[in-house]
């Protein structure tokens, strides 16, 4: 096996969005810090109401997926098409914008701890265009693996390979072929697994650190960091001294031209123009 080295370490940043709701992003923080096909990564964590209290009204989507994963908390999602679902402690919510879709994420809480991630995967071009959707998850659904040297791994998407034995997540058939894990590992703990050789991969430190890549040329990554890994067709973490958890993201790259306009991405500037042209006149969200 060739284990992938940590590559490159993308710090997360304080920003808002919504209505004001503070969070940190890393993957998407610049149009330089993509990674085919993932867009964007942002954390929201807080135990302050006033920073998540005004949610995200109403806004539009075109030309990818928004992956929400709830770790703590609670979320009302509502679209155009009269679809509601509630998003609680861990959740998750995989929304394929397609053509077109308006939706709002708020809060339904007024106290107490929201955290979680939303994740943006590009669509291919011949899906940018089909009819929007989405896929509650609740935790019931999502497998949760016990780890041979400890720890626990919670499998969204794709398939997890702990000796031997395969787990598959509730997402599987996407044109991207994502893997979605989220791993908690205690102190010192190791964790190996395999990954495509031609896929795209990262990972995201949410607590304590780690050490990323093979054995003698390993490097740290801290809480709150992307760590962008190397090819290769293995990935190997072994948690810190306070232990780690962290998610774990790899995927088919698209290799496409991207152009993006905000809640927009399409492939050319001309496709941006007509989305923007299509929400104004209403077309956007026509069935």
């Amino acid at each position: 096996m060739n284990t992938r080295k940590l590559q490159q370490i993308i710090e997360s940043i304080a920003t808002s969005d919504g209505a004001g709701v503070k969070l940190r992003r890393s993957i998407g923080s610049s149009q330089f810090q993509r990674l085919d096909p993932f867009l964007m990564l942002d954390e929201f964590g807080t135990e302050n109401p006033d920073d998540y209290i005004a949610g995200f009204p109403s806004h539009p989507h075109r030309g990818f997926e928004t992956v929400t994963y709830m770790l703590d908390g609670h979320m009302l999602h509502e679209d155009h098409l009269g679809n509601r679902g509630d998003l609680r402690s861990g959740d998750v919510q995989w929304m394929t914008a397609g053509r077109g879709i308006i939706h709002s994420e708020m809060p339904q809480q007024v106290e107490g701890r929201m955290r979680g991630f939303q994740l943006w995967i590009n669509l291919p071009a011949r899906e940018k265009m089909k009819s929007p959707g989405y896929r509650d998850i609740p935790a019931s659904e999502i497998p949760v693996v016990a780890l041979p040297g400890g720890g626990r791994a919670k499998v969204i998407a794709g398939m997890l390979m702990v000796e031997g034995r395969a787990t598959p997540g509730p997402i599987q058939g996407l044109a991207t072929d994502p893997l979605y894990l989220d791993v908690e590992l205690p102190a010192r703990a190791a964790f190996a697994h395999p990954v495509a050789q031609d896929y795209n991969a990262f990972l995201y430190v949410y607590e304590g650190s780690a050490e990323v890549g093979p054995a003698g040329a390993a490097r740290p990554l801290k809480a709150h960091s992307a760590g962008v890994l190397a090819a290769g067709d293995q990935i190997e973490v072994t948690a810190g001294a306070e232990g780690a958890r962290f998610i774990l993201l790899a995927a088919r790259p698209l290799n496409e031209p991207v152009a993006q306009y905000g809640p927009f991405v399409m492939n050319t500037r001309e496709e941006i123009e007509q989305a923007i042209r299509d929400y104004q006149s209403g077309e956007l969200v026509r069935r």
